[in-house]
């Protein structure tokens, strides 16, 4: 059952964002050939007046294929001013953002409503466990709050700071330990406790720690609350992704690519975990598709909004086979993406899979 939840949640990503191009081109009057699902010649199809919908066998997307998109096709008269390279620039774009548009809508409606319905995750004072062999194995106990780290007694995140700002006596590598303690005060069972202890260096972490783990609580948020926590995480996100496809050549980033493949197992694997984590398995793709295709080359979204605009700059049409030679260059990128995280994604199940928690 999970398998079918992950392909119904990725055809309706794929519907949404072809239904956003379709609306906005039927509102501003071009003209609609074809809506189609998946690529490739179609097995299914039906005409409804001058539209016709169908299913391909290619299950890697779907398209909109709106009369005139190439502006050196010959049409007939009472086709030409309906087609979409006779049409204004704005509404040129206005049909081409409607697509990504749509995607980054349905990614914030599915977080907010989870931010409204579950609320937000919180890290308490509490110690929630402590790990072996570590500086704090040695004091502190699972269900100890944290009082202060060196005086330092407000949110989480600034103890942690605190902790992190200690340094080795020499250049920081794996396992060394900090010159100077930190004082921990802690409260168990009603008492104060002071231990002093030495933070180590964690290499793969980066960071000073002294090895215990923050216990967590869900805080309700109201809708205000909600749209911001929302915002602010899609944006993180999208950085983040923009980062990954930028440093593309980069061997680090360039490993945390991932395709369709990879998408669809995630998704399956978290319909089989809960409801809410496959959600916001698919509320983080339909923002990612929304991202990767806002950029600037075609045959992307981004790069038909790009030259549209280009159009509007230079005061008069941009030569297709101009087009045509750029977008070659945008096909080749596509193609090494898909590669790229084709590749991370069978890597990845021939090892120790995605592991969704």
């Amino acid at each position: 059952m999970s398998y079918l939840l992950a392909f119904v949640g990725f055809i309706v990503l794929i519907v949404l964002h072809e239904a956003g191009h379709f609306t906005a081109a039927k509102a501003v009057g071009m003209r609609v050939e074809r809506f189609s699902l998946f690529f490739g010649p179609l097995l299914v199809k039906k005409r409804v007046g001058e539209t016709e919908y169908g299913i391909g066998p290619i299950p890697l997307g779907g398209y909109v294929k709106i009369t005139g998109m190439n502006p050196n096709e010959v049409l007939p008269e009472d086709v030409a001013p309906r087609a979409y390279y006779n049409q204004k620039v704005w509404k040129r774009v206005v049909v081409i953002l409607a697509g990504p548009a749509v995607n980054l809508l349905v990614a914030f409606l599915i977080i907010w409503a989870l931010f409204l319905s579950n609320g937000e995750t919180v890290a308490s004072k509490r110690v929630l466990a402590v790990s072996n062999g570590t500086p704090a194995a040695t004091h502190l106990k699972p269900g100890d709050r944290i009082a202060s780290v060196d005086g330092v007694s407000g949110p989480t995140s600034a103890i942690q700071s605190q902790i992190r700002s200690h340094r080795c006596a020499g250049a920081p590598t794996n396992g060394c330990v900090a010159a100077v303690p930190v004082k921990v005060v802690v409260r168990r069972d009603g008492h104060l406790l002071t231990f002093e202890l030495r933070p180590r260096y964690v290499a793969k972490d980066g960071h000073m720690e002294i090895g215990f783990v923050f216990d967590t609580r869900q805080q309700p948020v109201d809708a205000s609350k909600a749209a911001s926590l929302t915002a602010t995480g899609m944006w993180s996100v999208t950085k983040q992704t923009v980062g990954v496809v930028v440093r593309i050549f980069e061997p680090q980033e360039r490993k945390q690519l991932h395709g369709v493949v990879g998408g669809y197992t995630v998704a399956q694997e978290s319909f089989s975990h809960s409801t809410t984590q496959a959600l916001e398995v698919l509320a983080l793709i339909s923002l990612s598709l929304a991202v990767i295709n806002l950029f600037p080359f075609l045959p992307l979204d981004g790069g038909h909004v790009f030259w549209a605009v280009a159009e509007k700059i230079r005061g008069k049409r941009i030569p297709f086979e101009v087009m045509e030679r750029a977008g070659a260059v945008g096909f080749v990128l596509i193609i090494l993406i898909f590669v790229i995280g084709l590749s991370n994604d069978i890597s990845t199940l021939s090892g120790k899979g995605f592991n969704v928690p």
